[in-house]
């Protein structure tokens, strides 16, 4: 009885504790505005690596943050995530962090935490973000302490409290966890019927999905249809559902379209690859516009390709491209605009380039770096501030690994093709793909160790190669490329 009548007391005084230390949804939003703030990734832009990671990675943390809301939710794994952190001011940190000179820093940091205030604070010390004003909502808590690797609890039971009444202990499990390192085949145990689940549930979608496409690229003449984001399946088939029924309101509008891409997308206009961009927060009447200008941004794309023509001719023959998946998405003005101002910068100093003498070379401009480089792709990334001597004598300099790197790229390309078919086939996957942040050469050596295990989980899958470990809203596996 004694024993009984403590054990009542023990989980009451346990309750009251941390009910104190409870926080509502609302209250961790806004306590995360700094964070959110700092890795939103439409701030990220002109980054377009560093924007998927963070997009990923908010998907998983909303997860996470939704689970502890979950009443009787118990069932925790701790949840690595990294960011990127946009910097006002370089400054020190106990967290493992990288900075670049674009302004932001990578932090990676594990949650582990089974309340939302423990969260938030953790979260917002991981990356070195003022935790002051959680202070001021109305919690009942301690001041928060450095984020460690030991699970936060309000009272530190003797390790005689969880043997005798049978309950788990959550530091010995988080302990355990930590040991454990997590594998591929670990993680598609566990993760299987989720994913499979979810597939199931999305395949009446893709179905339509595919069928809205086939049918809006016929009637409309297109040549693609995209995507810039990995929105879901249902939010891509509305959109689709928003086209088609333009296509029915102002059908004659539409005949600008013809043989050309439509990427929905953040904004609308035209992009520097001259596809045609539909805002998915516009109304038909901004869509309905942007198809009326589109003669207009034709002729501006003529005027574009000159442009590209005489900045080669200055450089010896160099071509002038434009890469969706390596670059910013940018709009025709913008790049427009980006390679006239080069181009008067190089016309003025007038290069000392033999003509054709870089032929069969490739570069492509941005305008948030300093120095120019050579990507292991081949292209040369030149910034448009460039001093044109330091360009001269970069792009001599390094002229003949360029080449090598072009001819090894192309090797590569299809080296990895060759390996996603043998992988598809082998596993009976439905599709694999990749995000455009993993490089051929991570995606090459994913494949060949993939291919080396046996792995039934995958039959009928859509496998993304990534960073991190997700299953998607509508069934996609989503592995880092370095599994284990």
């Amino acid at each position: 009885f004694y024993y009984f009548v403590r054990l009542c007391l023990d989980k009451i005084l346990l309750q009251c504790v941390l009910q104190s230390r409870s926080l509502s949804g609302a209250d961790a939003i806004n306590a995360l505005r700094p964070f959110y703030f700092a890795v939103h990734p439409d701030f990220f832009g002109q980054h377009p690596k560093e924007r998927e990671v963070n997009e990923n990675s908010l998907k998983r943390l909303n997860g996470y943050l939704e689970n502890l809301q979950k009443p009787g939710f118990r069932s925790f794994k701790p949840t690595q995530l990294t960011f990127y952190v946009r910097e006002r001011e370089p400054n020190s940190s106990n967290v493992q962090e990288s900075f670049s000179a674009s302004g932001f820093r990578a932090v990676s940091f594990t949650l582990h935490t089974r309340d939302l205030l423990s969260t938030v604070l953790d979260i917002l010390n991981s990356c070195s973000l003022s935790t002051e004003h959680v202070q001021s909502l109305n919690v009942n808590s301690q001041p928060h302490k450095e984020a460690k690797s030991t699970v936060n609890r309000p009272i530190k039971w003797d390790k005689t409290y969880y043997s005798f009444t049978g309950f788990k202990d959550p530091e010995e499990e988080l302990e355990q966890a930590q040991r454990v390192e997590t594998t591929l085949l670990s993680w598609l145990d566990d993760n299987e019927a989720s994913a499979v689940k979810k597939l199931k549930k999305s395949l009446p979608l893709r179905e339509e999905l595919e069928r809205l496409k086939i049918e809006l690229s016929h009637e409309l003449q297109l040549s693609d249809i995209r995507w810039q984001r990995s929105w879901g399946i249902a939010h891509r088939c509305s959109q689709l559902h928003s086209l088609g029924r333009l296509v029915q309101q102002r059908p004659e509008i539409l005949e600008n379209v013809k043989g050309h891409t439509v990427v929905f997308t953040d904004r609308s206009g035209m992009s520097a690859a001259g596809h045609v961009m539909l805002g998915t927060m516009d109304v038909h009447h901004h869509w309905t516009k942007i198809f009326e200008r589109l003669p207009n941004y034709y002729k501006l794309q003529k005027r574009l390709l000159l442009l590209e023509d005489r900045i080669s001719q200055l450089l010896g023959g160099i071509q002038v491209i434009y890469i969706e998946e390596l670059q910013p998405l940018l709009t025709l003005e913008e790049y427009f605009e980006t390679l006239n101002s080069f181009y008067n910068k190089l016309r003025d100093s007038r290069l000392p380039f033999h003509p054709r003498s870089l032929r069969g070379l490739q570069m492509i401009l941005e305008s948030d770096r300093y120095a120019p480089s050579l990507h292991e792709l081949g292209h040369f990334v030149i910034p448009t501030v460039c001093d044109p001597a330091a360009l001269q004598w970069f792009i001599f300099s390094k002229a003949q690994e360029a080449r090598e790197n072009l001819k090894r790229k192309e090797e590569m390309m299809i080296t990895e093709k060759e390996l996603i078919n043998t992988s598809t086939e082998r596993f009976s996957l439905d599709r694999l793909y990749k995000e455009p942040s993993v490089s051929s050469a991570q995606m090459i050596d994913c494949c060949k160790r993939l291919l080396e295990e046996s792995l039934p989980y995958l039959q009928g899958m859509h496998l993304c190669i990534s960073h991190f470990y997700s299953v998607l809203q509508d069934g996609d596996l989503c592995i880092p490329w370095n599994w284990k």
